[in-house]
């Protein structure tokens, strides 16, 4: 048996664990089966074949995987909604420790939770914005 067929099969064993997890580790493996297999082409000494793609794979998991990472990296886009933090809210929906209600901020209502049970009509302080939830406090405590 021809030693190419080993590395395509490893190759393509490889590409689908990446595409299966996405996590950018045994992609820079692929590319190491790519070179052992055209290696492979020139020597039969599956030992040397092996060896440069332990090595190979490992050099470019560590030089290249951490650029790669930062340079596909999605940043958070800030909305304009992060400038409610900060705010005092009234409450227009009663707050309970384990329940949400509603509170109106700059001129919009939001959904909010709190530590603590916060009566309709209350003064809150917004801490925190998790996505369209709210996390609030009573004004004056800290």
């Amino acid at each position: 048996m021809e030693q190419w067929y080993v590395w395509l099969a490893v190759i393509i064993i490889l590409a689908f664990i990446e595409f299966t997890t996405i996590n950018l580790t045994t992609i820079w493996f692929v590319a190491s089966a790519i070179v052992a297999m055209i290696l492979s082409f020139f020597t039969d000494n599956y030992l040397i074949q092996f060896a440069v793609f332990v090595i190979l794979g490992i050099i470019l998991l560590v030089t290249t995987r951490p650029i790669l990472v930062k340079t596909l990296h999605k940043k958070n886009e800030k909305t304009n909604a992060d400038r409610v933090i900060g705010m005092e809210a009234v409450v227009t929906e009663k707050i309970t420790k384990h329940k949400s209600g509603e509170v109106k901020v700059d001129g919009k209502l939001w959904t909010a939770l709190a530590d603590e049970a916060i009566k309709e009509g209350e003064i809150v302080k917004v801490l925190d914005i998790d996505g369209v939830c709210l996390k609030v406090k009573k004004e004056g405590e800290k």
